[in-house]
């Protein structure tokens, strides 16, 4: 009779069961932005349903941990707005979070030991150089994927193989061991991904997956699961590099008598780089010149700064937004969303399995549209943080304007139409502030007439007359004044932008005409006047 199929349950939500999920990096640096993809989508999925998003730290490979590392991905997650209600950092009812400060609890040689009595795993005491010859005569003899597997492990050094006292003796004399899976042979698993649908893997392309380390130290194979089970978790949500070990993963949940609380599975598609070819990395960053972790990073080894998005400018909001849409859509073509509203619109079906193409100018345009739907006063107190406006500001401490609240206010309204970043508002409009220094000459002279002279005066005196100098009123007397006059409006409008402005192009003409004010827009007329007469 054939071995019948091993089926990963599908877990069906209902009004009993609390919808929990968990983010669970590891500290071995700075998080990735398809990291916070990951949490992001835990978390829109948990709020969604009422339920609970933990942080847990998979801390199990203490050679890659870097210090800095943990506490890099609780601000980042903070910065996004991606806080867990449980976990590292939080507390609740499963602590400790840290899988290294669970290991000297013994959980994990708990669950391994019983897997160990029960036959699903075994100790093998094989030496790094005896796994080496094992590999090399493998490959030596054509084998593509060499591996310790169901058939390798019949000439290996482990309790399988060895008569019971002489493992007993080993374990005795302290002979190091790790405790590996035991595969069954010609199996057929199958397990139901919220993104993919089924999933079915032969067990004989599976390794003998390391469980416990030499050092008692449990691998992430182990070490999630059992964490998984006691905390409840419903639903785990990774990146599709997990897809390969999840067969695996499900033989552990039956092998421990848990596939009733087995959680479901979505594993989610990489971020690829900009031009489609690949996972996106630090060097696509670097290469392209945009970042690739939410904040920034210096290298505790090698002192190397690495960008992040909060520096570069990028408001929170938007990066989130951008992040979402990275192998999501609403199903309409709806782009710009909300917190409220990515939470309720989310769902794994409407994932795509294929890789999520990252497009930095996308990213831009996303900040653009946060940037225009900001608080002026948000605005203004991130304008007044940056490094131009505090130079003016350490020279000039009672500077009149950038001292006057309602005007950085409506300054910050008007400029950041024609900007994406804050960090761009005072190249675009340092005029605003201080008298041009500058002119565009070849404008001028492209522009300039004889009439020009005698216009700007007789619509300074104009304008000085007004008694109210809105938008509006500015540029009915500019009208009035060039029809008297006899001349083309249009000519003259660069004419004017590039006298108070020193610029060929901003904001539109009149409204920052107003905000500047008549006083100072007829003094920079009259000067520009005597400037190019």
């Amino acid at each position: 009779m054939a071995p019948s199929p091993i089926f990963a349950r599908f877990f069906i939500m209902s009004t009993t069961t609390r919808v929990r999920l968990r983010f669970a990096p590891s500290p071995t640096g700075p998080l990735h932005m398809g990291g916070v993809r990951t949490a992001l989508f835990n978390y829109l999925f948990a709020k969604q349903h009422g339920g609970d998003f933990l942080l847990r730290i998979e801390d199990t490979d203490q050679t890659r941990y870097v210090p800095g590392a943990e506490e890099y991905i609780q601000e980042a997650l903070r910065w996004c707005g991606i806080e867990p209600n449980e976990g590292v950092g939080v507390g609740g009812p499963h602590a400790p979070y840290r899988q290294s400060e669970r290991k000297e609890l013994g959980i994990y040689r708990t669950y391994a030991m019983q897997l160990v009595e029960s036959g699903n795993a075994y100790l093998a005491f094989d030496t790094p150089e005896e796994l080496d010859q094992m590999r090399n005569t493998l490959q030596a003899s054509g084998t593509a994927a060499p591996q310790y597997n169901a058939v390798t492990r019949q000439q290996m050094k482990n309790s399988l193989t060895l008569p019971p006292d002489e493992v007993n003796r080993l374990v005795a004399e302290g002979v190091p061991y790790v405790i590996r899976l035991k595969i069954p042979r010609n199996r057929e698993i199958r397990l139901k991904d919220l993104i993919r649908g089924w999933v079915v893997v032969q067990s004989q392309t599976l390794d003998d997956k390391v469980l416990l380390k030499a050092d008692g130290m449990p691998t992430y194979h182990l070490a999630h699961v059992v964490d998984d089970i006691l905390m409840e978790i419903s639903h785990v949500v990774r990146g599709e590099e997990w897809l390969p070990s999840a067969p695996a993963h499900v033989l552990i949940y039956e092998f421990l008598d848990k596939t009733d609380v087995m959680p479901q599975f979505a594993h989610l598609p990489l971020l690829l780089k900009p031009e489609g070819n690949g996972k996106l990395s630090k060097r696509d960053g670097d290469r392209l010149g945009f970042p690739v972790f939410p904040l920034e990073w210096k290298d505790p080894f090698s002192g190397e700064v690495s960008s992040g998005y909060r520096e570069k400018g990028y408001i929170s909001e938007a990066f989130v937004n951008m992040l979402a849409l990275l192998g999501w859509n609403p199903g309409n073509n709806q782009e710009v969303m909300s917190r409220e509203e990515l939470i309720a619109l989310f769902s794994f079906e409407k994932v795509s399995k294929a890789g999520a193409r990252f497009d930095p100018e996308k990213a831009r345009w996303f900040n653009q549209q946060y940037l225009r739907m900001q608080e002026p006063e948000r605005l203004a107190a991130s304008f007044l943080q940056t490094p131009e406006v505090k130079a003016v500001l350490e020279k000039h401490p009672e500077h009149v304007w950038l001292n006057n609240r309602k005007y950085v206010y409506s300054f910050c309204e008007l400029i950041r139409e024609k900007a994406q970043f804050v960090h761009e508002f005072w190249s675009l409009g340092s005029y605003f502030f201080t008298e041009p220094e500058t002119f565009d000459h070849a404008l001028i002279e492209k522009k300039w007439q004889d009439a020009v002279p005698s216009f700007f005066s007789a619509l300074a005196d104009a304008w000085q007359a007004l008694p109210e100098a809105d938008a509006a009123t500015l540029e009915q007397s500019f009208k009035s004044l060039a029809a008297e006059k006899g001349l083309t409006p249009g000519h003259f409008n660069q004419l004017i932008r590039l006298a108070v402005t020193g610029m060929g192009g901003g904001p539109q003409l009149f409204d920052l005409l107003a905000l500047i004010g008549k006083e100072r827009v007829c003094g920079r007329l009259k000067n520009f006047r005597q400037v190019n007469a």
